[in-house]
């Protein structure tokens, strides 16, 4: 039985966050939500509240916040027992280019915020003796493209962190570190994107791969949807020399 389990969904406020609390919460785990924009994150706990029955707590949390980061998984009087960051944000690669504010939030919020969250709780989870960590990276972290390579350094940037992180709990022998590799996702997010169909997947299909992932069948490293990986594979094979002559 899992009905004593508790998730915390980090950016609880996003379409796929609000998909991966549903999913928990059917498989009959007590939820949490944590999100800047309070508001939105309610309403995701209401729906989950009215599909389910389960009660859903929600908690204000600012990740660029740095100095309150300790503080906020320190006040948890009982730790979740997984945590998931679906933190992230695609901005405007273009705008980043010029404006270096707007490149520096979607590098801290992309890479910064969301590995200095995780590795806190990776600590006081191994205190406990137990504990899953999941991070949602990105497909765009696997190599550099001209379309989006600001926030794509970020996402790798991420996905290493959870590499490292999963490498050092491994050996410590407590704690467990899932990173997840979307690809194209139908999102508000995306929405102004024309996303090719065939790669394209619910946010749906991304919380049941997280929960297979993190809890049915243990995983390292996932790609969703999994032509992804063979995409992306190509890719990273592709020379410098000609990838670098592509509009990618």
């Amino acid at each position: 039985m899992t009905a004593s389990k508790t998730v915390l969904v980090i950016g609880g406020s996003s379409d796929i966050g609000h998909a991966t609390a549903l999913r928990y919460a059917e498989r009959g785990w007590q939820v949490a939500l944590a999100a800047r924009d309070t508001a939105a994150a309610r309403r995701n706990a209401d729906d989950i509240k009215a599909r389910t029955g389960t009660e859903v707590a929600v908690h204000a949390l600012d990740v660029l916040d740095t100095a309150a980061l300790a503080s906020f998984v320190e006040d948890f009087s009982a730790l979740p027992d997984t945590v998931i960051s679906m933190i992230g944000e695609l901005g405007d690669q273009a705008r980043a280019e010029h404006d270096v504010a707007h490149a520096a939030m979607i590098m801290r919020t992309n890479f910064e915020a969301p590995s200095l969250l995780l590795g806190l709780f990776a600590n006081a989870f191994a205190a406990r003796g137990s504990g899953t960590l999941v991070g949602v990276s990105s497909v765009a972290g696997d190599r550099g493209r001209g379309s989006n390579y600001v926030y794509g350094a970020a996402k790798a940037g991420f996905s290493q962190f959870l590499s490292g992180l999963r490498n050092r709990m491994a050996l410590a022998g407590a704690v467990r570190v899932v990173t997840v590799k979307p690809g194209f996702v139908r999102t508000r997010m995306t929405a102004h994107l024309k996303l090719p169909a065939p790669l394209t997947v619910s946010p749906a299909r991304v919380a049941a791969d997280i929960f297979a992932a993190a809890e049915e069948r243990p995983r390292d490293v996932i790609y969703v949807g999994r032509r992804f990986w063979l995409v992306m594979t190509i890719i990273k094979l592709i020379p410098e020399a000609l990838f670098k002559r592509l509009k990618l």
